[in-house]
């Protein structure tokens, strides 16, 4: 984005310890992390994926192979026609031309899948099919396009109006593969391509690392599964529908344990399971600091805070733990700050456990609609709607889901920008 309004950095100078375990209940953040260093900390404590399965190659799109694949065989096993044509001996079609074309006499037909039935000799020519076997004794083959059949008055001739050279319009044996090399290699993202790939050789299951697999639950006594009515006070469970979306949308494997009270001793019974079950955890809810946030408290007894609090906007009550070789993190309650930190954290961490190639948001310029002023010291995500070259702002609180549903985009407004004025060019990072 354009400079915005720049201010000498007076913001609060931040403390490079922890602190996570040390925020008391119904006091502030104590400790704010930069999102580089909240990703560096997060990323130094996970690894890629060990686990391996097998899956049909029909369910493995996307997914990252295991093991290399050699070829067993060559592809194709055989010469084949890459045209439809005449196959011929290339010396007897040397000199052919429009104006002096040369006679050679048809032998037969081959279609693909078929075995020719002769041999071509000189000055004889078999019409093939393309993917049709060369017949032994042809090397090339005659475009029909530079073909005529005639009546001779002795019987059937076919015209060559083209000399072809040895080779020519011929897809030799093991020209794609060839039988000893490794067209795929362990690491390799199967697409639609690759899948081609280990379809030629006659794959049918291909074993590929296990997606990463990510616990989800929800916090808080106001919050109700869907389904059931609400009472005064309660609102639907938004974030675990909206974070297992987005684990399935990221390569992962989303394990919803439905919502877990406020209670010190129901989410640690939590915090145990999701630990045992997943590769991950992600707690949505409670990672504040009011009085009734328990989850820095429950984190830290099971492992090492990371941190607590990040400076970005929505979403700065982020929490992260390390509990024995596993993450667990705690995203704020509120449903688009907890969507937009989560996929912050997410994307960058799934990609390394799924050995997936982190994806790099396509952008567009754009003017931006209205002004927007933002705080000094956070890295603000502004989410837009785009309408003819313009970017519109569109969030409304943390609170409102709709502030990203309707959104086409966002804008990162730098730490130490306080002011983007309306007009400006500004980058739009589209979701």
């Amino acid at each position: 984005m354009s400079s915005g309004r720049q201010r000498a950095d007076r913001s609060r100078t931040w403390p490079r310890d922890l602190g996570g375990d040390q925020v008391s209940r119904g006091r502030p953040f104590r400790t704010l992390v930069s999102l580089e260093e909240a990703l560096e900390r997060v990323l130094s404590r996970v690894g890629p994926v060990d686990r391996t399965e097998t899956v049909p190659i029909d369910e493995a799109l996307d997914r990252v192979l295991a093991q290399d694949i050699e070829a067993t065989m060559d592809v194709p096993g055989f010469d084949r026609s890459a045209m439809d044509g005449y196959a011929v001996r290339a010396e007897d079609t040397y000199g052919a031309t429009d104006m002096e074309p040369l006679m050679l006499r048809p032998i037969g037909t081959v279609h693909a899948g078929e075995v020719p039935s002769g041999v071509v000799g000189k000055g004889e020519c078999m019409y093939v099919a393309t993917g049709a076997m060369r017949p032994e004794g042809a090397d090339s083959v005659v475009m029909v396009e530079y073909t005529e059949e005639v009546d001779s008055g002795t019987g059937t001739g076919t015209m060559i109006r083209r000399a072809v050279h040895p080779g020519e319009n011929v897809s030799r044996r093991d020209a794609d593969i060839k039988e000893g090399t490794v067209p795929l290699r362990a690491g390799a993202r199967l697409g639609a391509s690759r899948l081609g790939t280990a379809a030629a050789l006659g794959v049918l299951e291909l074993e590929v690392y296990a997606r990463p697999v990510v616990a989800i639950a929800g916090t808080g006594n106001e919050v109700r599964p869907l389904g059931e009515e609400l009472g005064p006070g309660q609102v639907y469970d938004i974030n675990t529908h909206t974070i297992s979306a987005a684990v399935r949308g990221l390569g992962g494997t989303a394990l919803v344990l439905g919502l877990v009270g406020d209670s010190h001793e129901a989410l640690t019974q939590a915090l145990d399971k999701a630990l045992g079950m997943a590769d991950l955890a992600v707690f949505t809810g409670g990672s504040s600091v009011g009085e009734r946030d328990l989850l820095v408290d429950v984190f830290g007894e099971r492992g090492e805070v990371l941190f607590h609090g990040v400076q970005v906007k929505p979403g700065k009550p982020v929490l992260a733990v390390d509990c024995g070789g596993k993450v667990a993190f705690g995203l704020p309650g509120y449903p688009t700050s907890c969507l937009s930190s989560g996929m912050l954290f997410l994307e960058p961490v799934l990609a390394k456990m799924g050995r997936r190639p982190q994806a790099t948001p396509v952008a567009v310029e754009a003017r931006l609609g209205r002004r927007v002023v933002s705080t000094i010291g956070r890295t603000q995500f502004l989410t837009v709607r785009l309408e003819d070259g313009t970017a519109h702002p569109a969030f409304k609180e943390s609170g409102a889901i709709t502030s990203m549903a309707e959104a086409d985009g966002y804008v990162i407004i730098p730490s130490n920008v306080d002011l983007v004025d309306r007009g400006e060019q500004v980058e739009v990072h589209l979701l």
